[in-house]
């Protein structure tokens, strides 16, 4: 155990006996905050992932955009140390380094060619609310469908530059990263709960 677990580790059980704490850092993920995050690309379903990350840190460190961040008890205790992206902060840019690196396999190794990583890359699916796209209210906007690193396959455009995002979108995030509106009119909705392969 390395020094930054067991520390991490002691603040939980102080947490636990200040009271009232340790029914929430014991609860699974989805039932802590709902907070909506996506895992790096490749990564196992939720469960799993979870079991397998060794929680190394090697993805961050290799992640060139810097997009990946790891929790510490926001998520619930068993998500302590694993990584997550949010992508309205710092979205991926699908390098597909974070699964080249990984030692345990909770994030696959995926080429990073439009074909492997549309058929087996799956973090979540971009959703567009037209109240607030600037281009579904008479105006061109367009800034998504241009930062979209796979262009007329997961997201067409449409009049005034309208982002139609297909089923072929696999959540980079690059979209709601760009998005000028505020709040945002892109979000990507997370895939946490399937594993990330078609």
């Amino acid at each position: 155990m390395n020094r930054r677990r067991f520390v991490q580790a002691m603040g939980a059980l102080a947490l636990s006996a200040a009271g009232g704490m340790s029914k929430t850092l014991a609860a699974a993920p989805h039932e802590v905050a709902r907070l909506r995050f996506l895992r790096p690309p490749g990564a196992k379903a939720e469960e799993e992932f979870l079991n397998t990350c060794i929680r190394c840190g090697q993805c961050g460190e290799v992640c060139p955009n810097q997009a990946i961040n790891y929790f510490k008890f926001e998520d619930g205790l068993s998500a302590v140390d694993t990584p997550f992206i949010t992508p309205r902060e710092q979205a991926c840019i699908l390098c597909m380094k974070c699964g080249d690196i990984c030692p345990s396999g909770a994030l696959e190794k995926i080429p990073a060619e439009a074909e492997d990583i549309l058929g087996r890359v799956r973090m979540g699916r971009a959703v567009v609310d037209k109240r607030l796209c600037l281009s579904y209210n008479g105006k061109t906007c367009g800034v998504c469908y241009r930062a979209c690193p796979l262009q007329d396959i997961a997201m067409k455009c449409g009049m005034l530059e309208q982002p139609i995002v297909t089923e072929a979108c696999i959540g980079c995030g690059l979209c709601e990263r760009s998005c000028i509106s505020m709040p945002q009119a892109i979000r990507i909705l997370p895939s946490l709960d399937k594993e990330q392969k078609a």
